[in-house]
């Protein structure tokens, strides 16, 4: 009996094959359980149109991420640094601090999906890489720089 299977199953197949299996089986288990339709013309048929319009959805659902990621890529974040002589920091920056940064400028992002292979330790510019659902990537300039400190020296009294 030829069926079109409904979900992924692991030693039969993947999700939209088109198998030819005994008829037994697909009575018995695949067809009671829905994970499998009998694979005639109409069910061929409305299989292909599902396809074909999920395929439109994740392609526009892209070209909207993209343009996203386009948007977040002109961003750049100012990160303010506590610092010792020789301009050495202390302590570091992290993906939390640059998703707070995106968050104070409108993007919401999951502090996960900053790749930041290690905190950055340096004043300076870097480049930071976001990762967007469909396989998109956002680059966001960060600047690492001196806190200002606000200590006024006390004048002399003489």
């Amino acid at each position: 009996m030829k069926v079109i299977l409904q979900e992924t199953l692991d030693g039969v197949g993947d999700l939209g094959d088109l198998l030819d299996v005994s008829n037994g089986f697909a009575r018995n288990y695949l067809l009671p359980r829905k994970k499998a339709v009998e694979a005639n013309s109409r069910n061929i048929k409305e299989f292909e149109h599902a396809k074909r319009a999920a395929a439109e959805k994740a392609k526009k659902e892209k070209l909207e991420i993209e343009a996203h990621g386009k948007k977040m890529s002109t961003v750049s974040i100012t990160i303010a640094a506590q610092v010792g002589k020789d301009d050495k920091m202390f302590g570091s920056v992290t993906a939390k601090d640059i998703a707070e940064g995106l968050a104070e400028q409108g993007f919401t992002v999951d502090r996960r999906k900053i790749q930041l292979a290690q905190p950055i330790k340096e004043l300076g510019t870097h480049a930071i890489a976001v990762k967007l659902p469909r396989e998109v990537t956002a680059t966001i300039a960060v600047h690492v720089v001196k806190k200002q400190e606000e200590t006024e020296e006390a004048a002399p009294t003489a």
